[in-house]
């Protein structure tokens, strides 16, 4: 055995016991505040360590990126502990607060954190799109100093029931994938129960017909070595033909019981009887637990014998709770060694009491291994978290003198983008799931072109062929069209929004999907803004505005998504002049990186930056003129301004966002036939509104008695008796808490139901958005107060 095999074997055996120590000691050593087990997953952790050491202190580069699976982030901990980039406090706080996270999170952990994991199989799908990102960057000009690295996934194989695992692989094919690895932890256990027989051979099959290099990894070298023996083959064929849940049940049982079932499977033919009997128990159940998954060794050698950049897939066989008590137990995904079975492996470790949280006890050279360490590449460079300088963002305006949609308005002022040489602009990368044309992108594409590594002619134009759409591929290209699965989107957009932090390029990501089909791949935009991920979805056409595509393109619940995402700023603009200083303001917001400290004016953390997501129309609206003042620019930004300024005796102030803005509009002027004072008020953001109102409200109950958000300033005029109506082509709740506010009554017009095809006019009547039932609600509440008073 080499030394440095050795030393791997050693750190292995280190890793496996501070991970699981951690998770012991959160469990049973630390007191206890809540009635809940804190939980751990001791054995998925196990069943990694040999693949994560192999991976970690050898095959791995400063370049490479690594998704963790999720629940062997006790052992991803570990390695940051035992190289001293963790502390011990961090350690003991393991699911605690401020503690180190229960699944690796860039955001929450203080360690180096490549990609967050937990929703299950989004942190296996996004290495195919950071690695599509850094072919992306290094297609540019301003990007080939950039050194391409593997982006890796550390996969269980119970994650291989999500579909996005199969999307992400589709589409990794149809780029071109390279420099992608994923290495299934096939213990064949899930939290339920066994994994069916035979999965091995689909998966096989099914990352052979996308392209993929398929290295099965089944045989530690313990094992190889008896099947070389006289009798092995035999040995070798019964474990071949082992159904899972045997395996497992025997592992569980341990020596003893291995003995029983082998002599009275393979008893009594001699060689393989020999074989078994040179064996002690204690040394068959390491023969037998030997599975290459579980050997550092043949993990590291299998990493070191790939010598090129195509995808490949590890599936490396390996056993649940590998080297504890509860290994192979069926039950064991969520189990726990209990005190005195962990009492018991504590001594088997080596480890001596008082020393559980000193990296190398038990260690026999331990300053040999600190020299091992201190050469490993991975680690030479330190935190691989890089930055990248933040763009100007050229001043940004449209044409309002004629009716033009807010779709069309995004379409334009990105061709206005596409027609100049700024550096924002070059930086700038579209993506959209087949619905490019029909979300307005189109002009840009022609501009800029798709992205490809190599030149791909549009068959059209060599064949003289009219068509609008230039579908010119080059490696300068900076759109990628993906195929229609909104996850892939987010996943894209995920990936290329932290492309500053993973490859020090700064990209402006821009992607764009019919509105209501946002919530198609809500799973992945979450897991996007948790990693704080920068990009602007752009969710279009929206509402029953998009009238004549009935229910299953009308959006209903999507602006109450915009405001309950965490690191995703929405607005929804009325006209063209907010999309283009929303949009302005938007692209700075994406590169912001502050403290988190609010803005005493709005109480809003923009300094921290994030997200922006956009929701548009179809339906072309007549502007407003040319307006210049810093009211409404700064209004639109922070969330609402107001279009008719109410009076010191309103009566009545109708609130709207987004396309319903002519139907509030002449509402409003119905109203001031009878009523004397009404105002409007244009909310570009309800998220925004709301973020700020209730921070304020967090603020003053903290003894800051003078915090006052935005909408509370809007609304400090407003007569105590004064009616609020609101409307949106959405569910009405977004805007119903404006009632709140200032404590005045409200009412909320909104989309509750599907929607229907039709004109925008009849379903405008149908939902009571239209400017006649804005009106008449106005009238029939005042009615009603009348008629009560003098009841």
């Amino acid at each position: 055995m080499t030394r440095d095999v050795q030393h791997l074997k050693t750190i292995e055996q280190r890793l496996l016991w501070l991970s699981h120590w951690m998770i012991h000691h959160a469990n049973h050593v630390r007191p206890k505040v809540d009635a809940i087990k804190i939980g751990g997953h001791q054995a998925s952790s196990a069943s990694m360590v040999s693949i994560l050491t192999a991976l970690y202190f050898q095959a791995l580069r400063p370049e490479d990126r690594v998704a963790v699976k999720p629940h062997a982030a006790p052992v991803f901990h570990a390695i940051q502990y035992l190289m001293g980039n963790l502390s011990r406090g961090k350690m003991e706080d393991f699911r605690g607060f401020g503690g180190v996270q229960s699944y690796p999170s860039r955001t929450k952990d203080v360690d180096d954190v490549d990609f967050s994991t937990g929703s299950v199989g989004l942190g296996v799908a996004i290495t195919t799109f950071a690695s599509l990102v850094q072919d992306y960057i290094a297609a540019k000009a301003w990007g080939r100093d950039l050194p391409p690295g593997r982006m890796v996934a550390l996969v269980g194989d119970a994650e291989l029931d999500e579909g996005n695992v199969y999307e992400a692989l589709q589409e990794g094919w149809k780029n071109d994938l390279r420099n992608c690895w994923w290495i299934i932890d096939y213990n064949r256990q899930s939290l339920d129960g066994i994994v069916r027989e035979g999965l091995f051979a689909r998966v096989e099959k099914i990352f052979e017909a996308f392209g993929w290099d398929v290295v099965r990894v089944k045989y530690g070298a313990l094992q190889r070595a008896a099947f070389a023996e006289p009798g092995g083959g035999a040995l070798r064929d019964w474990i071949d033909a082992c159904p899972n849940q045997h395996y497992a049940a025997l592992t569980f049982m341990g020596g003893a019981v291995w003995r029983k079932r082998l002599m009275e499977d393979l008893g009594d033919q001699g060689e393989v009887s020999a074989l078994i009997d040179r064996r002690s128990d204690a040394e068959l159940a390491a023969l037998m637990e030997n599975l290459g998954g579980n050997c550092v060794e043949t993990m590291a050698d299998a990493f070191a014998a790939v010598d090129h950049d195509r995808p490949t897939c590890f599936l490396a066989y390996t056993i649940k709770g590998w080297g504890t008590p509860i290994a192979g137990h069926k039950d064991n995904h969520g189990g726990l060694m209990n005190p005195t079975q962990f009492a018991a492996w504590q001594a088997h470790m080596g480890v001596a009491e008082g020393q559980e949280w000193e990296p190398f006890a038990g260690v026999g050279d331990a300053q040999a291994l600190k020299g091992f360490l201190a050469r490993v590449p991975f680690f030479l460079k330190g935190r691989r978290r890089y930055r990248d300088d933040r763009l100007a963002v050229p001043r940004i305006g449209i044409d309002t003198e004629r009716e033009i949609s807010t779709q069309a308005a995004f379409g334009r002022i990105l061709d206005d983008l596409a027609r100049g040489d700024s550096a924002l602009a070059a930086r700038i990368v579209t993506t959209s799931p087949d619905v490019t044309g029909t979300t307005n992108l189109g002009p840009w594409v022609n501009r800029r072109k798709l992205f490809a590594r190599k030149p791909l002619a549009d068959a059209f134009i060599e064949h003289r062929i009219p068509s609008t759409a230039k579908w010119d591929f080059a490696p300068e290209g900076q759109h990628i069209e993906l195929g229609i699965a909104e996850m892939n989107l987010f996943l894209l957009l995920g990936a290329a929004g932290l492309s500053h932090s993973l490859f020090g390029k700064r990209l402006i990501p821009i992607g764009t999907v019919y509105d209501p089909f946002v919530h198609r791949g809500l799973d992945a935009l979450n897991y996007a803004c948790y990693q704080d991920a920068r990009f602007i979805i752009v969710g279009t056409p929206s509402g029953v505005t998009l009238a004549p595509e009935g229910g299953a393109h009308q959006s209903i619940g999507t602006p109450l998504t915009g405001m309950a995402q965490d690191g995703l700023a929405a607005f929804e603009p009325a006209f063209a002049d907010e999309l283009a200083v929303i949009l302005e303001w938007a692209f700075d917001y994406l590169q912001r990186d502050g403290e988190g400290d609010p803005d005493e004016r709005t109480w809003l953390r923009d300094e921290t930056g994030g997200s922006v997501y956009l929701r548009l129309t179809t339906n072309p609206l007549e502007q407003p003129g040319r307006r210049r003042d810093d009211a409404f620019r700064q209004g639109a930004v922070d969330g609402a301004y107001w279009l008719r300024p109410p009076g010191p005796n309103c009566e009545v102030v109708i609130a709207y966002q987004g396309a319903i803005a002519p139907e509030a509009i002449a509402a409003a002027g119905l109203i001031g036939e009878h009523r004397r004072d009404v105002g409007v008020l244009a909310v570009t953001s309800a998220d925004r509104l709301n973020a700020g109102w209730t921070a304020a409200q967090r603020v003053r109950a903290r003894g800051n008695r003078r915090a006052c958000s935005h909408v509370e300033t809007l609304f400090a005029d407003l007569p105590r008796d004064c009616l609020i109506v609101t409307a949106i082509d959405g569910h009405p709740a977004t805007l119903a808490w404006l009632g709140s506010v200032g404590g005045h009554r409200c009412v909320s017009h909104g989309v509750e139901h599907f929607g229907q095809t039709g004109t925008i006019g009849d379903l405008y009547r149908h939902f009571g958005l239209d400017r006649r039932a804005l009106a008449q609600s106005v009238l029939e509440l005042s009615a009603g107060a009348g008629r009560s008073a003098q009841g």
